[in-house]
């Protein structure tokens, strides 16, 4: 477990999109600016320069961020250099999607199961997985220490699926449920409620000279 080195919350945010920024640089440049990277995120380069100061000194005044070194130091601190294992409960529509996903692979989590509930689903394939029951999520997370649980079933079912999540020892939940979960310490909860987001929208559409805001 890596030291807690006390990064704020909006900082941990943006590091993921600092990382997916570089990623638009050209092969060829070796160096990257906090202006430019700050073009490339959104932000101003103040942000940019208050943000990685958090991970060390990595940058040389006037000359700034050596590409390769901050990207290594980015996946460090994300904790995307080991890997992580991850299961999926919930395989309707959206479970099935986020099965199929190859992103998750490339960052560096491995979907290593996928449980539903539904007799008509158990033991059919999806991405190459074989759907499991909910009893055989504990043994699936023993075996493969799995680090995450994404969420993917309806409302009503979630915190049940979270509670199971969590008495198997899964410390990290992706919650695409639209309900929210209670905390529970030392777990983190993220939540993505895809409805949500389209009425956030929606409130801006008769609104253009408006900006929506995270």
């Amino acid at each position: 477990m890596k030291e807690n080195k006390k990064i704020p919350p909006a900082t941990v945010k943006r590091l993921p999109l600092y990382l997916q920024c570089l990623d638009q640089v050209s092969d060829d440049d070796i160096g990257i600016s906090s202006s430019k990277l700050a073009e490339l995120a959104k932000v101003n380069d103040a942000q940019v320069r208050r943000d990685l100061s958090y991970l060390g000194t990595l940058g040389t005044r006037g000359v700034g961020y050596d590409i390769s070194t901050l990207r290594n130091q980015l996946q460090l601190e994300l904790g995307l250099v080991e890997g992580w294992s991850a299961v999926i409960v919930g395989i309707g529509n959206l479970g099935s999607a986020l099965a199929h996903y190859g992103g998750f692979r490339e960052k560096g989590f491995g979907i290593v199961g996928l449980f539903d509930d539904d007799p008509k689903k158990i033991n059919s394939q999806v991405a190459g997985l074989v759907i499991k029951p909910l009893t055989d999520l504990e043994k699936y997370c023993e075996k493969f220490n799995v680090a995450i649980g994404i969420i993917a079933t309806p409302g009503e079912y979630a915190q049940g699926v979270a509670d199971q999540l969590i008495g198997c020892g899964v410390r990290s939940i992706l919650n695409f449920a639209p309900v929210l979960l209670k905390n529970v310490p030392d777990v983190q909860i993220r939540s993505v409620d895809l409805s949500q987001e389209l009425q956030i929208l929606s409130y801006y559409l008769d609104r253009p000279v408006l900006k929506a805001v995270d």
